[in-house]
């Protein structure tokens, strides 16, 4: 009976002395390979079930790459180049998309969703945080901060430096992967696990986190949170903050959709529809009343933000004169009101 696996990535990593994984570069991971793929791979690897990441050697990199010649030419292709390395390898199957065990595991996926083969919170990330090591991310790459201070003496009695650009669990996403099609003023400011879709530009104080991103084209020049995926067409202002929402029993992803305008110095903690604006300065939470205006701009009903998530067409501002959070619509009030009853 052929294995089917929902995952699988050959990969070639960092260690620390201990042997303990730092990091893993897959050049190519695969979602939802072909079986003749999977049985071709899993007696060579001693694969015998389950999520594993198993150490590969250069020998079992060879005889994959000899057996995957006439099933996947390009898979075949990267498997002789790792036959090469000097490095640690890995070879990472997923038999389903269930909680994370291992760093292998964890940066599979953070790959899957910077190489666009899964969208932000189609993947189970649980328990990811305590299996990225908190590591130096140097010009020679990641190093253990138990061994940094002896590498950086090391790299000065050669008359070199050893560069420290940042000490984080995520390193950045061009590192490992430029997605075709987007412009990045500051790759320091994207993570590895960001989803930055076709015709996407991130200005330079634009920042997209892991299990985030966007749907493309648009400009993001605002802050992209961890739960946030922003539709087509849409634009972040300056400094603008779209935060999601991460709680104990899972994951709620905050949604914009597409043709959106989040203005300067503006943020919401609720999904928008399609073609909302909302004004600089303005920040919304899903507990924030807001008061509905017709198209003559009188009253109709005050609500929390929350009753006109994912809705449509909306505008939200801040009334100069009395401090009101209002909104109005395209449609109207009264259409509006029979769709919050029918909601409720």
């Amino acid at each position: 009976m052929s294995t089917t696996l929902f995952s699988l990535a050959f990969g070639v990593g960092t260690q620390n002395r201990q042997g303990a994984w730092l990091e893993v570069f897959y050049a190519q991971p695969l979602l939802k390979p072909s079986a003749e793929l999977v049985d071709a791979v899993t007696p060579i690897l001693g694969y015998t079930g389950g999520n594993q990441a198993l150490a590969m050697t250069k020998l079992q990199a060879a005889d994959i790459s000899s057996a995957l010649k006439n099933i996947d030419p390009v898979q075949a292709a990267l498997l002789t180049r790792l036959a090469e390395s000097q490095k640690p390898l890995v070879a990472t199957l997923l038999v389903d998309d269930s909680a994370l065990n291992s760093t292998p595991e964890a940066y599979l996926k953070l790959h899957l969703l910077s190489h666009r083969l899964a969208k932000p919170h189609a993947l189970n990330l649980s328990g990811i945080f305590p299996l990225l090591p908190n590591v130096a991310w140097t010009n020679k790459g990641a190093v253990d901060l138990a061994e940094l201070p002896e590498c950086q003496l090391e790299a000065r009695l050669k008359g070199d430096l050893l560069e420290v650009s940042s000490v984080d669990k995520f390193p950045k996403m061009t590192d490992y992967v430029v997605p075709s099609g987007v412009r990045i003023a500051d790759s320091a400011r994207i993570r590895l696990g960001a989803y930055v879709g076709e015709g996407t530009t991130v200005m330079h104080e634009g920042f997209i986190n892991f299990n985030a991103g966007t749907e493309g084209p648009g400009m993001i020049e605002g802050r992209v949170s961890a739960g946030v995926f922003v539709g087509k067409g849409s634009d972040l202002g300056g400094g603008c903050s779209t935060m999601g929402t991460l709680s104990g029993g899972g994951n709620i992803i905050i949604s914009i959709g597409e043709g959106c305008l989040i203005g300067a110095n503006a943020g919401v903690g609720i999904p928008l529809g399609d073609r909302n604006t909302v004004e600089s300065g303005l920040y919304i939470t899903a507990g924030t009343k807001v008061s509905l205006l017709d198209e003559q701009n009188e009253l109709v009903r005050v609500v929390k933000a929350r009753d006109l998530a994912g809705q449509p067409d909306l505008l939200f501002r801040r009334n100069s004169q009395t401090g009101a959070v209002e909104c109005k619509t395209n449609k109207t009030a009264i259409e509006l009101n029979a769709a919050l009853h029918a909601h409720n």
